[in-house]
């Protein structure tokens, strides 16, 4: 069975730091892009950041300069690692696996159930 399993959320104060891990079985990470995708209550979901296989990077505008996405290959584990952090940060992070890459129109191919980061004082 294929499973992706995110950790690492909690409660953080406004201008602090977080790393979140996406933890793999049945599958080698290796072979895949990886991204990072968050979800705010009552909003829709946008992708953070994402690295590709041949270990280039695309982060959306929210995550430059704050965001940053590594691999852990032998722990077949990808890393978000979250510094100044905003209160609009707020939402369930979730972390997804895609065979063909970090670009096009269609959808990845596994997906974890998410960990919630609670920014606030």
């Amino acid at each position: 069975q294929v499973q992706l399993v995110e950790s690492g959320g909690g409660l953080v104060q406004p201008g602090g730091s977080l790393r979140l891990s996406c933890l793999a079985s049945g599958i080698n990470l290796e072979n895949y892009a990886i991204g990072w995708f968050r979800q705010a209550p009552g909003k829709d979901r946008e992708r953070v950041t994402c690295t590709g296989r041949d270990g280039a990077t695309y982060s959306e505008d929210i995550a430059k300069g704050r965001f940053g996405i590594f691999r852990d290959s032998a722990k077949n584990t990808v890393l978000l690692q979250m510094n100044s952090l905003k209160v609009e940060d707020t939402a369930v992070y979730y972390c997804a696996a895609r065979a063909a890459g970090c670009h096009g129109d269609y959808g990845m191919d596994y997906w974890g159930i998410g960990t919630l980061v609670t920014v606030s004082s």
